[in-house]
């Protein structure tokens, strides 16, 4: 049971999002929550071992936010595909806009002289996300 149990989402975290969609005063037993963990944690491996059915074949060793997309949709929930591929795009939309203000933010420091070029280099090869640390 042990190891089975490990598979599973947490149960805390299942209970949180339950609750966003009852009402305030509404309670949520031990047994609906464990029924709904099961159910949620066996949904996202059949759909996730899809993917990575896809993904070995085409002998590639990472899942993508596509292959999950292709997933839901090879196996009949087209609904659930169309509105995560809406998701993903707003996802990747977001993340450039991101990246974009935070390239610009750090061109702005670094033509203000408040860290040289080579020591945003050596953040950017480090893998560091910002660079305040150190000022």
């Amino acid at each position: 049971m042990g190891d089975d149990h490990d598979k599973l989402l947490p149960v805390a975290n299942v209970g949180r999002i339950m609750k966003l969609i009852l009402p305030p005063t509404a309670k949520i037993s031990k047994e609906a929550k464990e029924t709904v963990q099961e159910c949620a944690s066996e949904f996202l491996s059949f759909v996730t071992g899809e993917a990575s059915d896809k993904c070995q074949k085409e002998n590639r060793k990472t899942v993508n936010g596509d292959d999950i997309c292709w997933a839901l949709g090879s196996l009949g929930f087209d609904e659930y595909s169309q509105a995560i591929v809406r998701y993903l795009h707003k996802y990747r939309e977001s993340e450039k806009e991101r990246a974009a203000a935070s390239f610009s933010s750090s061109a702005t420091l670094v033509s203000n002289h408040i860290i040289s070029p080579s020591e945003l280099t050596s953040h950017v090869e480090k893998g560091e996300s910002s660079h305040r640390n150190r000022l």
